[in-house]
């Protein structure tokens, strides 16, 4: 979403996102570390965007309208790529997860490993670790298009979440000289377990907004009805800005300027990130943070829905890669860093409702896997 997309929205709420240039990344000499702190530091807004991916366009636009396409096709065709047993962790999931204490049927997704088909071939890893390790689901004979259009565009983005994390660990180690030296990109780099999900956000019905405009639904309630406030738990997500699609399948403007990505800044206040469909976008994660020893600082943030008669019949696509460790990383904070500066930065200070505090779920040293754990209960 451009800034000319939001004009109704008073400039004040409005925030164009830090943006680094893609050959930025790729110069080894390069070092952009102001920007970095600038986007994910504790003064921050947590996001930031990578301007002049190649091919990235392509893949976005190839990619975003097969979300629409499959949560199209019959229910019973759908059910066969549910995967109960991964906690729905790969293939189709609707309705599963809760967010703010409710469940969410705002909007469908398809999860899976967007690097490794089958990234572990042991299947006793499989069994005991079936949200990381188990094998990709593709409704093959339905939608054989997904998995070339999933993987290419994930693989990029987990590509340039590499580089990105590269001038991350840059930051870190300028200000904590007993900062491990490339933890947050090698941590990246060799994990076979990042996953991705596309999304497909439901039309509005008619009587949905009706209903609305006839209401006395405040805004703050509002804000996250199409994704609720919450933090990403891993080291770095990576997304693409939203596609609109009306009910033909064709890409429209987003309906309502209002709708869209927010974040919670470090002083407390409402910030609607305007980002350019062409930029790749990254987030900072909890356990970056963690591991930065809260030189890196996740942003609490949630998806406000579109309303109104404009928004009625018009979809919204989008794609989010988490990038994060095996189960078995420690989740361990640099030797010179109190926990406590971790869980009480900036970016804990203003945590919306349905937040949990990171304090709740984490402790010095334990693994990925039990903070997952931790955090998933927390929230569903």
């Amino acid at each position: 979403m451009t800034v000319e997309e939001v004009k109704s929205i008073p400039s004040s709420a409005v925030e164009e996102v830090v943006v680094i240039q893609y050959e930025q990344l790729t110069d080894p000499s390069s070092d952009v570390s102001d920007l970095i702190e600038k986007a994910f530091g504790p003064d921050g807004i947590g996001i930031l965007a990578v301007r002049g991916v190649p091919t990235f366009p392509e893949k976005r636009r190839a990619l975003l309208p097969l979300s629409r396409q499959f949560a199209l096709l019959p229910d019973e065709v759908k059910e066969k790529t549910v995967h109960a047993s991964s906690c729905f962790s790969f293939g189709w999931s609707h309705g599963k997860e809760k967010l703010e204490g409710k469940p969410d049927y705002s909007k469908g997704s398809y999860y899976n490993n967007p690097v490794y088909d089958r990234p572990f071939d042991d299947e006793n890893i499989i069994k005991e670790h079936p949200t990381f390790a188990h094998p990709n689901i593709w409704p093959h004979e339905n939608l054989p298009e997904l998995r070339d259009a999933f993987m290419q565009l994930g693989t990029l983005i987990v590509e340039v979440g590499v580089l990105l994390s590269k001038q991350c660990d840059k930051y870190v180690e300028k200000h904590n000289p007993s900062y491990q030296k490339g933890r947050v990109s090698n941590i990246i780099a060799a994990s076979k377990t990042a996953k991705a999900r596309l999304l497909h956000y439901f039309p509005l019905s008619k009587e949905a907004a009706d209903k609305f405009e006839s209401s006395h639904i405040s805004e703050e309630e509002f804000m996250s009805s199409w994704c609720g406030w919450h933090n990403d738990h891993g080291s770095l997500t990576g997304l693409t800005s939203a596609m609109y699609l009306d009910e033909e399948g064709n890409e429209v403007p987003n309906p309502d300027p209002k709708s869209g990505l927010y974040a919670r800044a470090r002083s407390g206040e409402l910030i609607k990130a305007a980002v350019s469909s062409t930029d790749v976008i990254f987030q900072i994660g909890e356990t970056a943070q963690i591991h930065s020893g809260g030189l890196l600082q996740a942003t609490p943030h949630c998806v406000r829905g579109a309303t109104g008669q404009r928004s009625v019949g018009i979809s919204r696509e989008t794609f989010a890669v988490f990038m994060e460790p095996e189960w078995a990383e420690v989740m361990d904070a640099p030797v010179n860093v109190e926990e406590k500066k971790i869980t009480e930065g900036t970016s804990g200070k203003y945590l919306p409702k349905g937040v949990p505090s990171l304090d709740t779920r984490w402790n010095n040293g334990i693994s990925f896997s039990d903070f997952t754990t931790r955090t998933l209960s927390a929230y569903y």
